[in-house]
């Protein structure tokens, strides 16, 4: 059983620390919030008042947070940061989803310090969070990723090491923005069935079954029809993602479009639905077209 310190502890963090508990090891745990600790603390966690005092002599530390600006004020503050604190040859783990150029900056940080350090986003939600169900994509040397890997997989089912340190951060935005814009496609397509079929849901159901449709289109077509919202992956988080990957790839006409797409909805005041909530703004047309 090994020391694990856990900062963050939203809606993923929490989760993933959670069976980090369960598997036994010792968990202390950091978030901005200190009432959302209260699950954790009951269930055996140790609450540390800083990032760094949570990581002082703790064999690993993960974080799961919001953006650049948060991560940066775990790892790198200079009174509080949780770099300053860990001893040579600990582990940290950067699990948010980040830029590239921050996570080669935390990157050389951790390297200067003698730390061992990988990005490892991971894919999934909420529901593959508490199921264990999540897919890691780690960058990082082979033998920090071999050392880590037991307790990765206390917290999800999947592991790809994918190259050195900055690979799991640059397939992660890959993959958010792939997901983002088959979204944001679904979100104007659906409307456009709507406009002319009576009984759209029939005619969506035939387009999510053909191999047009990735099992993640599936849901969020079934999420778009049923017009639940819950947040589960919010407006305003694949906003910030997509911001991202527009600074990571050299021509991306399509991930600015549907950047701007994101935009406007948090601008309609849909940034904390789920991400298929965009399709709140196309509204039907003042004058519908004859139905089919």
């Amino acid at each position: 059983m090994a020391t694990i310190a856990f900062l963050g502890l939203g809606a993923m963090g929490s989760r993933m620390a959670a069976h980090l508990i369960a598997a036994g090891h010792t968990v202390r745990i950091w978030n901005r919030s200190p009432e959302k600790a209260a699950p954790l603390l009951q269930a055996g966690a140790e609450w540390s008042e800083t990032p760094a005092k949570a990581a002082a002599g703790a064999d690993s530390v993960l974080a799961m947070v919001r953006d650049d600006i948060a991560s940066r004020a775990v790892w790198l503050d200079p009174i509080t940061g949780a770099l300053s604190a860990m001893t040579p040859q600990a582990t940290a783990v950067e699990c948010s989803t980040l830029s590239l150029p921050w996570v080669k900056t935390l990157t050389a940080a951790a390297t200067s310090r003698g730390i061992n350090f990988l990005d490892a986003p991971v894919v999934g939600s909420r529901p593959q969070a508490d199921q264990r169900q999540l897919i890691f994509l780690v960058g990082g040397t082979e033998t920090t990723v071999g050392k880590m890997a037991p307790i990765l997989q206390t917290m999800g089912s999947i592991l790809h090491h994918l190259g050195p340190n900055g690979s799991g951060a640059i397939t992660k935005l890959a993959v958010n923005a792939l997901f983002g814009i088959q979204v944001a496609a679904l979100a104007e397509i659906i409307p456009m069935i709507t406009a002319h079929i009576d009984a759209p849901a029939r005619a969506v159901e035939a387009l999510i079954a053909t191999p047009a449709a990735s099992p993640a289109a599936k849901a969020a077509a079934t999420s778009m029809l049923s017009q639940g919202f819950p947040p589960l992956f919010p407006v305003e988080i694949v906003e910030k993602d997509f911001g991202y990957a527009a600074e990571a790839a050299a021509q991306a006409p399509m991930i600015a479009a549907t950047r701007a797409v994101f935009q406007r909805a948090i601008a309609a005041g849909f940034g904390a639905d789920n991400l298929t909530g965009i399709i709140r703004l196309y509204a039907p047309a003042a004058s519908p077209p004859e139905k089919i």
